[in-house]
């Protein structure tokens, strides 16, 4: 009985597992249903052929989660492996077509060459309950992103003075257009009605926006096609968004909450640029255990980042973490990774700040904890860094 590797290429509802031996020579190809008798026979069938298995799988979570959990749960190890990291490998090998077993096969012989999978280990209640309410909340940033172009475009279409006066992120903004649409209902309205109105309705400088309203009513005495639907349309949609705002509030609430709980809460949140929701997600994507990635270099290749808007590129570049205005950019925006000199700064936090005090006293060729949080920006490089260090993280970014 030798090493055994088995790779799942995993689905929603039906997931493929190929086993090879150490000559990459298949030993077992089979389609599973999704469910847990089926991967618990699969499970014991892959380890009477051989004394140790080692698994791969394209799916960290989703329609994986249960096969993984499995696993875990039975003390095997689990490497995953990215679709991309797949696709790439894929060309190396004989034959065009693309099937299941092709995939899983391929996923099988990448956990027996290569050393550097990323291992999938059981993640304690908190970590899980905050990659949940981490995904829900970037999925309502990306639905009020949508929402709110939308509602510009509707309103350029009939009253784009308005348009380019108002800040729809403000709730202020959002309420006006929930009461008041069009040039000549807001002139009909008027400035001290239109105040009173807002300020009925908690709106902070209501004045101002009042004002401001009128002003750009003045500025256009042209009724457009559709201007009456458009403006019921409009209306619809600034309901929408606020109540977007209202559920990534309660969220934020939520998250922050359970964040409190994990005992990293203080090391994460006491980094320069990582507050509670980027701390969170941080943690979401880590699992908060730092040794499972080793060295300094493997945890930027695992840490994925939202996709940055162009606009926004190269100053979120420099410092290397998106903020929350980046989490719901365009779905074609590329991915991009946290750099390697902030996930190498997070990392040595986490290691300083977790080890004993007799192992953090800075050395004069290692700067401390303290001369690293003195950056002008989040993780910007510090003046108090030494060249050896700054030259360190340059090519930890070359790398990368």
């Amino acid at each position: 009985m030798a090493a055994i590797w088995a790779g799942i290429d995993a689905g929603k509802t039906h997931h493929h597992c190929v086993a090879i031996d150490d000559g990459g020579r298949r030993l077992l190809s089979r389609r599973v249903a999704n469910d847990e008798p089926e991967l618990l026979e699969l499970l014991g069938d892959v380890l009477a052929l051989g004394d140790e298995v080692t698994w791969g799988i394209d799916l960290a979570d989703g329609g994986g989660a249960l096969a993984i959990a499995i696993l875990i749960n039975h003390g095997q190890p689990v490497r995953y492996i990215s679709g991309r990291a797949i696709h790439r490998a894929f060309e190396g090998y004989r034959g065009e077509g693309k099937t299941d077993a092709k995939d899983a096969a391929v996923i099988a012989d990448q956990a027996r060459i290569r050393r550097d999978l990323h291992p999938l280990r059981a993640s304690d209640e908190t970590v899980t309950d905050l990659k949940i309410l981490t995904n829900r909340r970037t999925d309502l940033v990306a639905d009020r992103t949508r929402t709110v172009n939308r509602l510009r475009a509707q309103l350029t279409s009939i009253f784009p003075s308005l348009e380019r006066a108002l800040d729809l992120a403000n709730t202020g903004p959002l309420t006006l257009l929930t009461g008041y649409q069009t040039p000549a209902a807001i002139r009909r309205f008027g400035a001290k009605r239109l105040e009173t109105w807002l300020r009925n309705r908690k709106v902070t400088r209501a004045g101002r926006l009042a004002e401001t309203a009128v002003q750009a009513a003045e500025r256009q005495h042209t009724s457009l096609p559709g201007e009456e639907l458009t403006a019921q349309v409009v209306h619809m949609l600034a309901k929408e968004v606020m109540a977007l705002n209202q559920q990534i509030g309660e969220v934020d609430k939520l998250v922050e909450a359970r964040f409190r709980d994990h005992p990293s809460f203080e090391v994460i949140t006491s980094m320069p640029g990582l507050g509670v929701i980027l701390g969170a997600e941080f943690l979401a994507a880590t699992g908060g255990d730092m040794t499972v990635f080793g060295t300094l270099t493997a945890l930027p290749a695992s840490v994925v980042s939202h996709p940055f808007p162009a606009t926004q590129a190269r100053s979120a570049a420099i410092c290397g973490v998106p903020s929350d205005t980046t989490a719901a950019s365009s779905a074609s925006s590329t991915p991009r990774r946290y750099s390697a000199s902030a996930t190498a700064r997070i990392h040595d936090a986490f290691t300083i700040a977790s080890a004993p005090k007799a192992s953090v006293t800075p050395k004069r060729s290692s700067p401390s904890l303290a001369a690293v949080s003195t950056s002008s920006g989040p993780f910007c490089a510090t003046g108090g860094a030494t060249s050896q260090r700054r030259q360190s993280l340059r090519r930890l970014d070359k790398d990368r």
